[in-house]
């Protein structure tokens, strides 16, 4: 009997299910689709199959529920739906998974109910994964569904990276320590770049720099996740489009008694009013390299705090990892923003890295070098691929 080898990757969010069909016997997308605004009066879907036309419709979709109905009969429409034989697995991505999931994981009663006590590290995002799961499960009940998580890549960091310095008890009573997210993006582009430089991963210390609206970095040693940005939640670390990133904890003591902010106006203002957005206004780093361009004092700050930022983390990795090979970056502003990535290296010939300017300015796609051939340390631009990850590491799940 054939093996199926098609993976339906679903990444659930608070207002939009994002979905790929994948596959896996020669890693080739059967289709890919959106479905946003969730909940809203007018939701919008696209949907694109392999080689074929995008279409896109407007409807009501009250829930996740018919949400991923919705996707599930436009992929029915183009022969590939839910309940073909083919399909091997549906992989979820899954924000959080404490220091308990580590790994791919099938799911089960008991899995879905873990997933549920993690909803308060992960308010925002594991309720939406667990809609997503519990939906895939009642429309196919016979398909294993696999829980891929974002936290699960860094909990290879020792204890003395993952601790905060914090009373034991308090910090054990309530789950609080350093948990890392964007973990499938860091895991892949930390591969891809060993692949790049035709070397086996472990043997490889690479250091991930996952610049979206979101941003992190990673220290990867030999495969295996050594430091990393973001902490019990994806405020900590670099500055990013409307977060703060790193931040003096008394800034919210004195919020609170010299403005008499509330903690849900401090905790919006941090995370939503912040970043990019609170120093100039835009949270779009294209936006502000336009401006930038133009002499625009306000954008010149956001870029300069914004590099600096950068700059420290790259150096406290060099000391991390005490050994580099390559610098990768990936995500929208990594891979795209060429100014990003000769300012984050600029001035770091001493530690290895350098920049070639024509290498970073060219307009290029898939992994690539954009460092000089005698630099000590490689800069890489490395496209994430975080669909592929999960479904790959679901498929060789069900594989072992």
């Amino acid at each position: 009997m054939t093996r199926a080898t098609r993976v339906l990757v679903l990444n659930s969010g608070s207002s939009s299910v994002k979905y790929q069909l994948l596959d896996m016997a020669d890693a080739s997308r059967l289709a890919t689709g959106l479905v946003e605004r969730i909940g809203e009066r007018t939701s919008r879907l696209t949907h694109t199959p392999a080689g074929g036309e995008r279409r896109e419709s407007e409807r009501h979709v009250p829930d996740h529920g018919a949400a991923l109905a919705a996707a599930a009969g436009e992929l029915a429409a183009d022969g590939l739906g839910l309940d073909s034989p083919e399909l091997a697995a549906v992989g979820h991505r899954v924000v959080h998974g404490g220091r308990w999931f580590t790994e791919p994981t099938v799911v089960d009663d008991a899995v879905l109910a873990e997933i549920e006590r993690l909803v308060p590290l992960a308010p925002l995002h594991n309720p939406a994964n667990l809609a997503g799961i519990r939906t895939a499960r009642r429309l196919n009940p016979d398909v294993p569904q696999v829980a891929v998580f974002d936290t699960a890549f860094h909990t290879t960091m020792p204890e003395h990276a993952a601790r905060y310095a914090i009373d034991l008890k308090t910090a054990e009573e309530h789950r609080i320590r350093r948990y890392g997210f964007h973990g499938t993006s860091h895991a892949y582009v930390s591969r891809r770049t060993a692949e790049l430089l035709g070397r086996d991963p472990a043997d490889v210390n690479v250091i991930v720099l996952h610049l979206g609206n979101g941003a992190s970095a990673s220290a990867v040693a030999g495969g295996r996740c050594v430091e990393t940005s973001m902490g019990l939640t994806p405020l900590e670390g670099l500055v990013m489009g409307t977060r703060s990133g790193d931040i003096d904890p008394a800034v919210v003591f004195h919020l609170s008694r010299v403005a008499g902010m509330p903690v849900e106006d401090i905790d919006a203002l941090l995370n939503q009013r912040s970043g990019l957005a609170g120093l100039c206004g835009d949270n779009d780093m294209r936006e502000v390299l336009r401006r930038v361009d133009e002499g625009d004092e306000e954008a010149r700050l956001a870029f300069d705090v914004y590099v600096h930022r950068l700059k420290k983390y790259i150096g406290a990795y060099f000391a991390v990892l005490g050994r580099v090979d390559a610098i990768a970056f990936t995500a929208g502003v990594g891979e795209n923003a060429a100014p990003v990535r000769a300012a984050a290296v600029a001035g770091l010939s001493g530690l290895g890295p350098e920049v070639d300017e024509r290498l970073n300015s060219a307009r290029a796609h898939g992994p690539r070098l954009i460092s000089p051939q005698y630099a000590r340390v490689a800069v890489a631009v490395v496209p994430t691929d975080e669909e592929l990850e999960i479904a790959s590491q679901a498929f060789a799940l069900l594989g072992r």
